[in-house]
């Protein structure tokens, strides 16, 4: 079935994709503000915000949230990111009033409790711990911050424990108030849902939401760099990236495919030379971040101390070989990657439903996924070698984290790339 869209009075856009044939929904609310609308005083408010949301009410408390959730076997949840936030429910498909009922009551009546807020510091606090402990997690923090530095969309999702251990319930109430409302906001829902009932519902229960919001993002300048920290680990973990293209380019899906050749998979360059054929790593894989006006090209490598020598000249060797030689059968393979992640994607409300809520807030739209397989069957091998031309030809970011000692130079390592 089509998706469906509607307006309410306050501006709030509901869009639904319903899906007769399942027996559950995903309800939720996409926000476009995250961790780039912060300002470098109250870095980790957007993620202390979706915690403290479920923590009270003017109606509910921490508790009573919980249990009338799970009562009817469902699942609330919520994720913050540098650009949005998200609060989702995965509900049966007759409980999707009463999921309504809890988002609409925790984004518009929570009530942010002195008592509860020291607890989440506390909890919030653990989680920034267990993520410094997690040299796979973290070192991806650093990368951000060296492509990115002294800006919000560098700064860590989680904020700083220095800063999160004293964020006061003012702050909170303040970011709130500046970025959420109506017009940065998307009410989604997919599965077996009746549209006309849920925008009904909506219009009574967000009648508190503001119209417009104040929300400001601030510009992404990419610099590149280095950010090396010596820790008395097993392994080096090691990131090697370039500025990439936002949601809205043109080669988007060009470097989607790129990605994928490069190190998506068992039948990737990277996994095929540096794992399979040499032995250098466990974990070697490409990634890409888009954003609204850039995006980061990415490639995460454990290795040993002493392997890190061998590696990096063939990792950017491969780096270096894309650019000239990326053949017809590989972009094929890679094509065929994405499409059935996508495709095998829409059998989840919860994925389908995340699609939506992103493409409502970049496009303003949703994007039917044959608009989409058609754009990435229209990649071919010039279009990688052009992507890869556009991406690698500049400036690189390294993190690296573990013994350290025997990593080569950053202009060493820039010098191989060309």
């Amino acid at each position: 079935m089509p998706t469906r869209e509607s307006t309410l009075s306050n501006g709030l856009r509901v869009v639904t994709d319903p899906i007769a044939t399942v027996e559950s929904a995903c309800v939720g609310l996409w926000v476009g503000a995250g961790t780039r609308h912060e300002t470098a005083e109250v870095n980790g408010v957007a993620h202390l915000l979706e915690h403290m949301a479920f923590k009270g009410t003017r109606r509910r408390n921490a508790q009573d949230i919980a249990q009338e959730i799970e009562a009817v076997g469902g699942h609330l949840n919520a994720y913050t990111s540098r650009e949005n936030t998200a609060y989702y429910a995965r509900i049966l498909k007759e409980d999707a009033p009463l999921a309504l009922d809890i988002l609409g009551d925790i984004l518009q009546n929570s009530v942010f409790d002195e008592a509860e807020l020291g607890r989440e510091r506390a909890v919030v606090l653990q989680e920034i711990g267990q993520a410094i402990d997690t040299p796979d997690d973290i070192i991806f923090d650093q990368f951000q911050e060296a492509a990115y530095p002294d800006q919000p969309i560098g700064w860590p999702v989680l904020g700083t424990a220095d800063i999160v251990g004293s964020l006061p319930r003012e702050a909170i109430a303040g970011y709130i108030g500046r970025n959420y409302g109506a017009d940065t906001m998307v009410l989604v829902a997919s599965g077996n849902i009746d549209h006309d009932r849920l925008a009904e519902q909506a219009e009574r229960l967000f009648t508190g939401l503001p119209a417009k919001a104040e929300a400001r993002t601030a510009p992404a300048a990419y610099q590149g760099g280095e950010h090396r920290e010596e820790r008395d680990l097993e392994q080096l973990h090691l990131v090697l990236g370039f500025p990439a293209l936002s949601y809205t380019d043109p080669d988007f899906y060009a470097a989607s495919v790129l990605s994928t050749l490069l190190g998506g998979g068992m039948s990737s360059r990277l996994f095929q030379e540096i794992r399979e054929k040499r032995g250098l790593v466990y974990s070697i894989y490409s990634f890409t971040s888009a954003y609204q006006d850039g995006g980061l090209f990415g490639i995460y490598a454990g290795t040993g101390e002493t392997e890190v020598q061998e590696l990096l000249p063939v990792l950017c060797g491969e780096i270096g070989r894309v650019v000239g030689d990326a053949a017809e059968d590989e972009v094929a393979r890679a094509r065929a990657q994405i499409k059935a992640g996508l495709l095998m994607s829409l059998e989840s409300t919860m994925a389908r439903a995340e699609q939506l809520g992103q493409q409502m807030l970049i496009f303003g739209r949703p994007v039917p996924p044959e608009e989409v397989v058609a754009k990435i069957d229209a990649i071919d091998a010039a279009a990688v070698r052009r992507v890869a031309e556009r991406v690698f030809r500049t400036a690189p970011t390294l993190a690296a984290l573990g013994p350290v000692g025997q990593l080569e130079s950053y202009d060493a390592i820039r010098a191989r790339i060309g």
